[in-house]
Protein backbone atom coordinates (compact mmCIF):
# COMPACT_ATOMS: atom_id res chain seq x y z
CA UNK A 1 0.00 0.00 0.00
CA UNK A 2 1.73 2.85 -1.48
CA UNK A 3 0.77 6.40 0.50
CA UNK A 4 -0.68 8.29 -2.56
CA UNK A 5 -0.95 11.35 0.05
CA UNK A 6 2.44 11.39 0.31
CA UNK A 7 3.18 11.09 -3.41
CA UNK A 8 1.19 14.04 -4.24
CA UNK A 9 2.71 16.35 -1.68
CA UNK A 10 6.63 15.73 -2.25
CA UNK A 11 5.78 15.48 -6.50
CA UNK A 12 6.24 12.98 -8.88
CA UNK A 13 9.29 10.82 -8.23
CA UNK A 14 9.08 11.28 -4.10
CA UNK A 15 9.56 8.55 -2.36
CA UNK A 16 7.17 5.78 -0.97
CA UNK A 17 5.70 3.85 2.06
CA UNK A 18 4.14 0.82 2.54
CA UNK A 19 2.97 -0.68 5.68
CA UNK A 20 2.94 -3.91 6.23
CA UNK A 21 1.38 -6.03 9.20
CA UNK A 22 2.26 -9.49 10.37
CA UNK A 23 -0.35 -11.61 8.83
CA UNK A 24 -3.52 -13.06 11.14
CA UNK A 25 -4.94 -11.53 13.96
CA UNK A 26 -3.78 -9.97 17.09
CA UNK A 27 -5.04 -10.36 20.40
CA UNK A 28 -6.27 -7.50 22.91
CA UNK A 29 -3.24 -7.15 25.26
CA UNK A 30 -0.81 -8.75 22.44
CA UNK A 31 1.73 -7.25 20.17
CA UNK A 32 1.28 -6.23 16.82
CA UNK A 33 4.25 -6.66 14.28
CA UNK A 34 5.48 -5.69 10.84
CA UNK A 35 7.36 -3.77 9.24
CA UNK A 36 6.91 -0.04 7.17
CA UNK A 37 9.03 -0.17 3.99
CA UNK A 38 10.25 3.15 2.28
CA UNK A 39 11.23 3.34 -1.11
CA UNK A 40 13.54 6.08 -2.10
CA UNK A 41 12.51 8.75 -4.88
CA UNK A 42 14.48 10.28 -7.80
CA UNK A 43 16.34 12.59 -4.83
CA UNK A 44 17.09 12.43 -1.44
CA UNK A 45 14.56 13.54 1.20
CA UNK A 46 14.49 14.00 5.09
CA UNK A 47 12.68 11.24 7.45
CA UNK A 48 11.58 12.93 10.41
CA UNK A 49 9.71 11.14 12.03
CA UNK A 50 7.22 7.77 11.70
CA UNK A 51 4.82 6.86 13.77
CA UNK A 52 1.64 3.98 13.92
CA UNK A 53 -1.40 4.80 15.02
CA UNK A 54 -4.44 3.00 16.21
CA UNK A 55 -7.58 4.30 15.19
CA UNK A 56 -11.34 2.69 15.60
CA UNK A 57 -14.71 3.74 14.41
CA UNK A 58 -17.22 5.27 17.08
CA UNK A 59 -20.57 6.09 17.63
CA UNK A 60 -21.16 9.26 20.03
CA UNK A 61 -24.23 10.65 20.95
CA UNK A 62 -25.15 14.26 21.07
CA UNK A 63 -28.08 16.61 21.21
CA UNK A 64 -28.29 16.08 17.47
CA UNK A 65 -28.52 12.67 17.56
CA UNK A 66 -25.91 10.21 16.62
CA UNK A 67 -23.08 10.66 14.99
CA UNK A 68 -20.01 8.42 14.00
CA UNK A 69 -16.21 9.63 14.02
CA UNK A 70 -12.43 8.06 13.99
CA UNK A 71 -10.69 8.27 17.25
CA UNK A 72 -6.76 7.70 17.99
CA UNK A 73 -6.19 5.26 20.57
CA UNK A 74 -2.52 4.38 20.33
CA UNK A 75 0.67 5.34 19.07
CA UNK A 76 4.20 3.88 18.29
CA UNK A 77 7.05 5.81 17.18
CA UNK A 78 8.81 3.55 14.33
CA UNK A 79 11.45 5.49 13.23
CA UNK A 80 13.30 8.72 11.84
CA UNK A 81 15.93 11.58 11.62
CA UNK A 82 17.86 9.84 8.97
CA UNK A 83 18.06 10.57 5.57
CA UNK A 84 16.38 8.42 2.68
CA UNK A 85 19.04 8.42 -0.47
CA UNK A 86 17.56 8.34 -4.04
CA UNK A 87 16.25 4.45 -5.20
CA UNK A 88 17.50 3.41 -1.57
CA UNK A 89 15.00 0.75 0.32
CA UNK A 90 14.90 0.69 3.95
CA UNK A 91 13.12 -1.76 5.85
CA UNK A 92 11.85 -0.55 9.35
CA UNK A 93 10.01 -3.74 11.77
CA UNK A 94 8.22 -2.76 14.24
CA UNK A 95 6.47 -3.79 17.18
CA UNK A 96 3.24 -2.23 19.01
CA UNK A 97 1.98 -2.94 21.99
CA UNK A 98 -2.20 -3.56 21.37
CA UNK A 99 -4.06 -2.21 24.84
CA UNK A 100 -5.81 -4.63 26.87
CA UNK A 101 -9.20 -2.78 26.69
CA UNK A 102 -9.02 -2.90 21.82
CA UNK A 103 -12.24 -4.15 21.14
CA UNK A 104 -12.33 -7.58 19.49
CA UNK A 105 -13.43 -7.21 15.80
CA UNK A 106 -13.75 -10.84 15.34
CA UNK A 107 -15.09 -13.92 16.94
CA UNK A 108 -13.80 -17.58 15.52
CA UNK A 109 -13.11 -15.68 12.05
CA UNK A 110 -16.55 -14.43 12.07
CA UNK A 111 -16.64 -10.33 11.44
CA UNK A 112 -18.31 -8.30 14.04
CA UNK A 113 -18.55 -5.34 11.94
CA UNK A 114 -16.23 -3.44 14.39
CA UNK A 115 -13.94 -1.17 12.47
CA UNK A 116 -10.43 -0.81 13.85
CA UNK A 117 -7.40 0.30 11.44
CA UNK A 118 -3.40 1.24 11.63
CA UNK A 119 -2.58 4.42 9.91
CA UNK A 120 1.16 5.55 9.40
CA UNK A 121 1.75 9.09 9.84
CA UNK A 122 5.01 10.58 8.39
CA UNK A 123 6.84 13.48 8.80
CA UNK A 124 9.18 14.08 5.73
CA UNK A 125 10.57 16.66 4.15
CA UNK A 126 8.90 19.17 6.58
CA UNK A 127 5.36 18.11 5.80
CA UNK A 128 3.32 15.57 7.90
CA UNK A 129 1.40 13.13 6.02
CA UNK A 130 -1.06 10.78 7.53
CA UNK A 131 -1.20 7.37 4.72
CA UNK A 132 -3.93 5.13 3.83
CA UNK A 133 -5.81 2.43 6.35
CA UNK A 134 -4.51 -1.03 6.69
CA UNK A 135 -6.99 -2.84 8.45
CA UNK A 136 -6.66 -4.14 11.96
CA UNK A 137 -7.79 -7.40 12.89
CA UNK A 138 -8.56 -8.25 16.68
CA UNK A 139 -9.77 -12.09 18.09
CA UNK A 140 -11.46 -12.50 21.71
CA UNK A 141 -9.66 -13.64 24.45
CA UNK A 142 -10.30 -17.05 26.22
CA UNK A 143 -12.43 -15.10 28.95
CA UNK A 144 -14.27 -13.38 25.94
CA UNK A 145 -14.97 -16.63 24.22
CA UNK A 146 -16.00 -18.47 27.16
CA UNK A 147 -18.82 -15.71 27.92
CA UNK A 148 -20.06 -15.72 24.99
CA UNK A 149 -20.04 -19.56 24.01
CA UNK A 150 -22.07 -19.56 27.16
CA UNK A 151 -24.96 -17.27 25.84
CA UNK A 152 -25.21 -19.07 23.31
CA UNK A 153 -25.45 -22.71 25.10
CA UNK A 154 -28.15 -20.41 26.90
CA UNK A 155 -29.90 -19.73 23.63
CA UNK A 156 -28.93 -15.97 23.40
CA UNK A 157 -28.27 -14.85 19.73
CA UNK A 158 -26.25 -12.04 17.88
CA UNK A 159 -27.57 -8.99 16.99
CA UNK A 160 -24.90 -6.24 16.63
CA UNK A 161 -21.56 -5.14 18.10
CA UNK A 162 -20.53 -0.84 17.85
CA UNK A 163 -18.16 1.35 19.67
CA UNK A 164 -19.38 3.82 21.64
CA UNK A 165 -17.62 7.00 23.31
CA UNK A 166 -17.64 7.53 26.52
CA UNK A 167 -16.71 5.92 29.99
CA UNK A 168 -18.80 3.65 31.79
CA UNK A 169 -18.59 4.82 35.46
CA UNK A 170 -17.14 2.91 38.30
CA UNK A 171 -14.67 0.44 36.26
CA UNK A 172 -11.28 0.35 35.64
CA UNK A 173 -11.81 1.31 31.84
CA UNK A 174 -9.17 3.21 30.07
CA UNK A 175 -9.78 3.69 26.49
CA UNK A 176 -12.18 6.85 25.92
CA UNK A 177 -14.82 4.06 24.70
CA UNK A 178 -16.01 0.78 24.86
CA UNK A 179 -17.34 -1.78 22.70
CA UNK A 180 -20.88 -3.40 23.09
CA UNK A 181 -22.32 -6.87 21.96
CA UNK A 182 -25.74 -6.57 21.92
CA UNK A 183 -27.78 -10.08 21.64
CA UNK A 184 -31.11 -10.80 21.68
CA UNK A 185 -32.78 -13.35 24.68
CA UNK A 186 -33.60 -17.03 24.37
CA UNK A 187 -37.78 -17.53 23.76
CA UNK A 188 -37.92 -18.15 27.67
CA UNK A 189 -36.28 -14.58 28.59
CA UNK A 190 -38.18 -12.58 25.46
CA UNK A 191 -41.47 -11.66 27.55
CA UNK A 192 -38.53 -10.12 30.22
CA UNK A 193 -35.71 -8.31 28.06
CA UNK A 194 -35.22 -7.12 24.65
CA UNK A 195 -32.20 -7.66 24.68
CA UNK A 196 -28.89 -7.77 26.53
CA UNK A 197 -25.46 -5.40 26.00
CA UNK A 198 -22.62 -7.16 27.23
CA UNK A 199 -18.71 -4.92 27.28
CA UNK A 200 -15.46 -6.61 28.16
CA UNK A 201 -13.16 -4.18 30.34
CA UNK A 202 -9.96 -6.49 30.03
CA UNK A 203 -6.40 -6.05 31.73
CA UNK A 204 -3.83 -7.92 32.46
CA UNK A 205 -5.31 -9.46 35.28
CA UNK A 206 -8.62 -10.12 34.04
CA UNK A 207 -11.57 -8.54 32.69
CA UNK A 208 -14.95 -6.65 34.04
CA UNK A 209 -17.71 -7.40 32.09
CA UNK A 210 -20.35 -5.14 32.04
CA UNK A 211 -23.72 -6.24 31.51
CA UNK A 212 -26.83 -3.74 30.14
CA UNK A 213 -30.36 -4.77 30.09
CA UNK A 214 -33.00 -3.51 28.18
CA UNK A 215 -36.38 -4.70 30.31
CA UNK A 216 -39.62 -4.82 28.59
CA UNK A 217 -42.55 -2.96 30.76
CA UNK A 218 -45.51 -4.41 31.83
CA UNK A 219 -49.16 -3.45 31.74
CA UNK A 220 -48.35 -0.52 34.64
CA UNK A 221 -45.13 0.94 33.17
CA UNK A 222 -42.59 1.71 30.15
CA UNK A 223 -39.59 -0.66 30.20
CA UNK A 224 -36.10 0.29 31.72
CA UNK A 225 -32.75 -0.50 31.53
CA UNK A 226 -31.11 -2.35 34.10
CA UNK A 227 -26.81 -2.43 34.47
CA UNK A 228 -24.63 -5.11 36.48
CA UNK A 229 -20.82 -6.18 36.07
CA UNK A 230 -18.31 -8.85 36.96
CA UNK A 231 -15.20 -9.33 37.16
CA UNK A 232 -13.22 -12.54 35.94
CA UNK A 233 -9.20 -13.36 36.68
CA UNK A 234 -7.66 -14.80 33.26
CA UNK A 235 -6.24 -17.48 35.45
CA UNK A 236 -9.53 -18.95 36.66
CA UNK A 237 -11.09 -19.01 33.21
CA UNK A 238 -10.40 -22.74 32.77
CA UNK A 239 -12.19 -23.94 35.79
CA UNK A 240 -15.20 -22.24 35.79
CA UNK A 241 -18.55 -23.78 34.58
CA UNK A 242 -19.48 -20.67 31.93
CA UNK A 243 -22.87 -21.94 31.65
CA UNK A 244 -24.04 -21.89 34.83
CA UNK A 245 -21.89 -18.98 35.56
CA UNK A 246 -23.13 -16.61 33.03
CA UNK A 247 -26.72 -18.30 34.26
CA UNK A 248 -26.15 -16.72 37.57
CA UNK A 249 -25.47 -13.53 36.30
CA UNK A 250 -28.30 -12.69 33.57
CA UNK A 251 -30.35 -13.61 36.63
CA UNK A 252 -28.98 -11.45 38.80
CA UNK A 253 -29.26 -8.86 36.51
CA UNK A 254 -32.74 -8.91 35.28
CA UNK A 255 -34.02 -9.54 39.20
CA UNK A 256 -31.95 -6.38 39.90
CA UNK A 257 -33.64 -3.71 38.21
CA UNK A 258 -30.50 -0.77 38.61
CA UNK A 259 -31.06 2.34 36.82
CA UNK A 260 -28.18 3.12 34.24
CA UNK A 261 -25.65 5.57 36.08
CA UNK A 262 -26.48 4.01 39.46
CA UNK A 263 -23.17 1.68 38.84
CA UNK A 264 -25.25 -1.60 39.07
CA UNK A 265 -23.91 -3.81 41.40
CA UNK A 266 -20.34 -5.50 41.25
CA UNK A 267 -19.06 -8.74 42.80
CA UNK A 268 -16.47 -11.12 41.95
CA UNK A 269 -16.48 -14.88 39.56
CA UNK A 270 -18.08 -16.50 43.25
CA UNK A 271 -20.89 -19.05 41.85
CA UNK A 272 -24.04 -17.01 41.86
CA UNK A 273 -25.99 -20.72 42.43
CA UNK A 274 -23.52 -21.32 45.42
CA UNK A 275 -22.02 -24.71 43.96
CA UNK A 276 -18.41 -25.18 42.86
CA UNK A 277 -17.22 -24.28 39.27
CA UNK A 278 -17.12 -27.75 37.96
CA UNK A 279 -17.05 -27.16 34.25
CA UNK A 280 -14.55 -25.75 31.83
CA UNK A 281 -14.24 -24.36 28.19
CA UNK A 282 -16.25 -26.23 25.67
CA UNK A 283 -14.98 -25.35 22.24
CA UNK A 284 -16.62 -22.98 19.92
CA UNK A 285 -19.96 -24.83 18.90
CA UNK A 286 -21.84 -22.67 20.92
CA UNK A 287 -20.04 -19.06 19.70
CA UNK A 288 -21.64 -20.33 16.67
CA UNK A 289 -24.85 -20.11 17.88
CA UNK A 290 -24.45 -16.66 19.26
CA UNK A 291 -23.17 -15.63 16.06
CA UNK A 292 -25.71 -16.94 14.39
CA UNK A 293 -28.51 -14.56 15.42
CA UNK A 294 -31.95 -15.48 16.34
CA UNK A 295 -32.73 -14.54 12.35
CA UNK A 296 -29.95 -16.30 11.44
CA UNK A 297 -27.91 -12.82 10.87
CA UNK A 298 -25.15 -12.54 8.34
CA UNK A 299 -22.41 -11.36 10.46
CA UNK A 300 -20.19 -11.04 7.51
CA UNK A 301 -21.87 -7.57 6.54
CA UNK A 302 -21.42 -4.39 8.65
CA UNK A 303 -24.04 -1.99 7.91
CA UNK A 304 -25.17 -3.21 4.63
CA UNK A 305 -20.97 -3.20 3.47
CA UNK A 306 -18.63 -6.40 3.55
CA UNK A 307 -15.57 -5.84 5.26
CA UNK A 308 -13.47 -4.35 2.37
CA UNK A 309 -16.10 -1.98 1.68
CA UNK A 310 -16.25 -0.48 5.10
CA UNK A 311 -12.27 -0.54 5.37
CA UNK A 312 -12.18 1.69 1.99
CA UNK A 313 -15.06 3.76 3.52
CA UNK A 314 -13.69 4.59 6.46
CA UNK A 315 -9.83 5.03 4.97
CA UNK A 316 -11.26 8.07 3.12
CA UNK A 317 -13.35 9.39 6.29
CA UNK A 318 -10.47 9.39 8.41
CA UNK A 319 -8.15 11.58 6.01
CA UNK A 320 -8.72 14.68 7.81
CA UNK A 321 -10.61 14.04 10.75
CA UNK A 322 -9.59 15.60 14.25
CA UNK A 323 -8.77 12.83 16.59
CA UNK A 324 -8.74 12.18 20.02
CA UNK A 325 -6.85 9.79 22.11
CA UNK A 326 -6.83 8.02 25.17
CA UNK A 327 -4.40 9.85 28.16
CA UNK A 328 -3.64 6.29 29.79
CA UNK A 329 -0.58 4.54 29.34
CA UNK A 330 -2.87 1.65 27.33
CA UNK A 331 -3.16 3.86 24.65
CA UNK A 332 -0.23 6.42 24.88
CA UNK A 333 2.96 6.74 22.43
CA UNK A 334 5.53 4.22 23.34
Amino acid sequence: MVFKRLLGALGAGGPSVDTVLADGPVLPGGTLTGEVRLGGGETRARVEDITLELLARVEAETEDGEHEGGIVFGRHHVGGDFTLEAGEERVLPFALAVPWETPTTELYGQPLGIVLGVRTDVALGGARDKGDLDPLVVTALPVQEAVLDAFGRLGWGFRSADLELGRIGGTGQRLPFYQEIELTPPPALAHAVNEVEVTFLASASGAEVVLEADKRGGLLGGGHDALTRFSVAHADVPGLDWTSEVDGWVTHLLEHSSAYGDHGSYYNHADPHGGGHAGHHEGHGAGGAVLAGAAGLAVGAAGGLVAAEVIDEVGDWFEGDDEGGSEDGDGGEE
